[in-house]
Order: structure tokens, then C-alpha cells, then sequence
């Protein structure tokens, strides 16, 4: 059986508003417990609807390939499960089921297996079935994980001072099937984007574009992102209207950027309900979508948690300060090409090739640019050393914890929900670690050399010319 995945415009009243999710398809037609499912949780993001369809399929064509094994749905969704970690080819390289699965990593498979437990559980309460995947009683070593969790999640919440801390009952339940434990990870900096090349991705990478109005563009995200650790999806969402002289920097921008549906719309404006969200703004004055509720490459996503104001802004915190000089002149330069394409839109940033000319910005035209910017200066995008979107946070969650700033100032800054959430920016890269060692034992040798402490150290000018000495190496062929 083909399991399609397509886009589809659902209307479910005698609304003009349309529905726009993503649907599976078989040879049977379309999968409607699915689509209800969506539409039930149509509060959710489109990435989450996107994960949910994408295990889905795999658990459908699991199901196609395999109906006559399974005597249970449990039992089904328990091989299911196993065959995400180890794929489904043997070692004699074989697969008589047709499906040719490789084994997935870990956090893959986990996240097919969490994510098909509330469509699974769906499906069980509206068919009166068995789910596939029942709460059970928990184990002792699971129900200490549980309050483990449990405990984690309202010791750092940043609103936990206003909710109920009674135990949930979920501590002493466990489901049947669950993901394989993680392996732990630490943050180093890899992941930063490294600050000696700043100003030369943004002078000869980015300033290197053949369209000055690309180039003065990208370099104003770029700004916001290594000046002020702005995602690369919230600079989308930026208005021309969001851009004002900075009261306490002279010369410099204040810069805020709404929650793209719930933000307040500009100049007081009023939908003719008395609503004033930049949704329903850009419905009546634009027939539009907020982008993080759209689909495909016209989709821009919102990750921002903690806002700054009752307007359900963030405003943008420069570091240094001279970052917000530069993104202002820069702006105005902006703002000057901007006013040279037609616009159907309040967005800041918008394409200036011919044919998408005025249209929103995209990140998969960012990125691309930001390759070829990188390629300018000869580099090449790499994640694993902070050539990256994000690496610019954490450059910027790096360089304020060198500054010494606070880590509540520094949380605020980032605009995270509690100062756990900012130790993967801020915690000391390898090379950091290295560089503070080294500086350490020269101090150590020099206190030592001084007799202030009596060191039971090796001597290592004596030591290091012996040492390979006293290995007996063969001889090379």
C-alpha cells in the first residue's frame, strides 16, 4: 500500500476560512481519523502536525507490511516500536517485508513513538479499541524517574510560583512502550559561531552580494542574530512599523518583534470584532496568514517562549550596545530600497529576485545566502564548528557570560523562561576549557618555580625527551 502525504485546504463549516493541514492518502482515500485528530489539535504547530503525519505513515505502511503477525494492537505498536531502533533489513541483507527501514538514532525513534501516543490514545477512545499503547503501572525505577521529571519541571519553571505543586497521579504510571533512554550530552563550543570571522561574513560575505539591497538585508538579520542572539525565524517576522531610535543608545534602534499571531497589532489598530492581534490584522488588511501558520517554504516558526511586555513583544537587548548604531544605519539604507518594490505585506524583510520580487523573505532563501556568504570568505557551513544560523546565538549567550553579566540579566537578554534553559549558551566551549587550563598550569609552574608551593609534579623538561626513550619501537617496513 503507497501512503501519500500531500497538503490539503480543509473546510469543515460555512466559514471563509480554510483549514490548511498536512494529510495522508491511501489507496482507500483519504485517512480521516487523522484529520480529525488534526483539526482537533489545531492549536498545535505545524511542525507538530508535520511529526505526527510523518509517524503515522511509517506506523500505516508497518501495519500494510505485516497485518498478518499480530494478534494485538499492543503487541503490534511493541514490534512496531522496536523496528524504528533496528530497521528492518537483516543481516543477511534481506527484508521480506518491503520496507527496507535502516535503523533511526535514538531521538528519532523516540520522537515517532511519543508523538503517536495521543493519536494512538485518539483512536482507542473513538473506536471504544484497546489502545496500542496503555499507561501502566509504573515500575519503582520508573516512577523515581517520573518525580525526577516531575520535580525538574516545576523547580525551574518560571511561572512554577503560581501553579499547583500537588504530585500528579502520572508519577506512578508508565506507558507500555517507551523511547529508549538518551545518551547524555554536553555543550562545547562547537556550536558558537566563531567570532574572529564576524566581520568578515559581514563586510565580504554578506557586503559581497551583487544586489546592494540583498546585501544591506542579510546583514541587518545578520546583526540581529550575532548582536542581539535573535533566532533566524523570529527576524522574519519583523514589521517595517517595529524599528524605532533606541531612547538610551544614541544613534542606535529599539527593535521589537511580536508573537506573529498574537502580537498587537500597530497604531492601535481594531479588527471591526474589537480584536487587536497582528492575526487578525493581516486577515482583514491583507487576506494573510501569520507565517507561523503557514505551510511549506512560506512557513516561519516561533520558538520564543517569554515575552516582554502585555503586547506579546520581544525587545531586542544589543551587545555591545554599537551593534544597535550599526543595524539603525543600516535601516535606513533598508528602508530606502524597500520603498523601490511593490508590497502586499507589513513584513521588514522581502525577496528582490524578479520573480518573487516583494515577497516575504524566506528561510530557505536565507540560508542559502548565508552558504554563499560563507563561501565568500571561504568557508563552508558546518554546524559542528558554529557555522551556522544559530551559532550566532550562542556566540552572543558566550560573549555576555565573558562579560561577566549576570545570569539573570542574561536570561532576560535571551528572552529564555528560566536560567536552565540558557546554560547550553552560556557554559565554557573546549576551547575556552583548554585555554583557562593552560593558564592555569603556568601559574602553577611559576608559584612552584617561586617555592610558595612545594609541587610534587613531575619535572617535564626532563621527563618529555626520556619518555619516548623508554619505549623499545620496532622498525618501520
Amino acid at each position: 500500500m503507497t501512503v501519500v502525504q500531500v497538503v490539503a485546504k480543509v473546510v469543515v463549516d460555512d466559514a471563509g476560512l480554510q483549514s490548511e493541514i498536512p494529510v495522508l492518502i491511501t489507496e482507500h482515500g483519504v485517512v480521516s481519523s487523522l484529520v480529525d485528530y488534526l483539526l482537533d489539535n489545531h492549536h498545535l504547530s505545524p511542525s507538530w502536525q508535520r511529526s505526527v503525519i510523518q509517524a503515522t505513515k511509517l506506523l500505516l505502511e508497518y501495519m500494510e507490511a505485516n497485518e498478518q503477525h499480530f494478534s494485538s494492537p499492543r503487541a503490534l505498536f511493541q514490534a512496531f516500536a522496536s523496528r524504528l531502533y533496528t530497521g528492518t533489513i537483516g543481516a543477511d541483507g534481506l527484508d521480506p517485508s518491503g520496507l527496507g527501514w535502516i535503523p533511526a538514532s535514538r531521538q528519532t525513534s523516540n520522537r515517532h513513538v511519543s508523538i503517536l501516543r495521543g493519536f494512538t490514545d485518539y483512536l482507542a477512545d473513538l473506536y471504544d479499541a484497546p489502545t496500542m499503547n496503555p499507561l501502566m503501572t509504573a515500575s519503582t525505577y520508573d516512577q523515581r524517574l517520573n518525580y525526577a521529571a516531575w520535580h525538574r519541571r516545576n523547580r525551574h519553571d518560571f511561572l512554577g510560583h503560581i501553579k499547583n505543586k500537588t504530585l500528579s497521579e502520572s508519577v506512578d504510571q508508565a506507558r507500555n512502550i517507551r523511547g529508549r533512554r538518551m545518551l547524555s550530552k554536553v555543550d562545547d563550543d562547537a556550536i558558537a559561531f566563531p567570532e574572529k570571522l564576524f566581520q568578515a561574513l559581514y563586510m565580504y560575505g554578506f557586503g559581497g552580494a551583487t544586489d546592494p539591497r540583498c546585501a544591506v538585508r542579510d546583514q541587518l538579520i545578520l546583526i540581529m542574530m550575532h548582536g542581539a542572539g535573535l533566532r533566524e525565524s523570529d527576524a522574519q517576522h519583523l514589521w517595517v512599523v517595529d524599528v524605532e531610535d533606541h531612547p538610551l543608545i544614541e544613534g542606535g534602534a529599539m527593535v521589537r518583534v511580536y508573537h506573529p499571531e498574537e502580537g498587537k497589532a500597530p497604531h492601535n489598530w481594531r479588527s471591526r470584532k474589537g480584536t487587536t492581534t497582528r492575526a487578525a490584522y493581516l486577515r482583514e488588511n491583507y487576506a494573510l496568514m501569520p507565517r507561523s501558520l503557514r505551510q511549506g517554504t512560506k512557513r516561519v516558526g516561533w520558538k520564543t517562549r517569554l515575552v516582554d511586555h502585555a503586547d506579546n513583544y520581544i525587545q531586542l537587548h544589543w551587545f555591545p550596545p554599537r551593534f544597535g548604531v550599526l543595524f539603525m544605519k543600516l535601516w535606513k539604507v533598508h528602508i530606502r530600497y524597500l520603498a523601490t518594490v511593490e508590497r502586499h505585506h507589513p513584513y521588514a524583510f522581502v525577496s528582490y529576485e524578479d520573480s518573487v520580487a516583494g515577497q516575504p523573505y524566506t528561510l530557505q532563501a536565507l540560508n542559502g545566502n548565508y552558504k554563499r556568504a560563507l563561501a565568500r570568505i571561504g568557508q563552508t557551513v558546518s554546524k559542528s564548528q558554529g557555522r551556522s544560523t544559530h551559532g550566532h546565538r550562542h556566540a552572543f549567550g558566550r560573549r555576555l557570560r565573558k562579560a561577566e553579566v549576570s545570569p539573570q540579566i542574561i536570561r532576560k537578554a535571551m528572552h529564555h523562561s528560566s536560567l536552565e534553559s540558557q546554560k547550553r549558551y552560556t557554559t565554557p566551549g573546549v576551547a575556552e576549557v583548554s585555554t583557562a587550563l593552560t593558564s592555569a598550569g603556568e601559574r602553577l609552574d611559576e608559584l612552584t618555580g617561586s617555592g610558595k608551593i612545594i609541587s610534587p609534579f613531575i619535572n617535564w623538561v626532563e621527563v618529555l625527551p626520556e619518555a619516548l626513550e623508554a619505549f623499545d619501537f620496532p622498525e618501520m617496513c
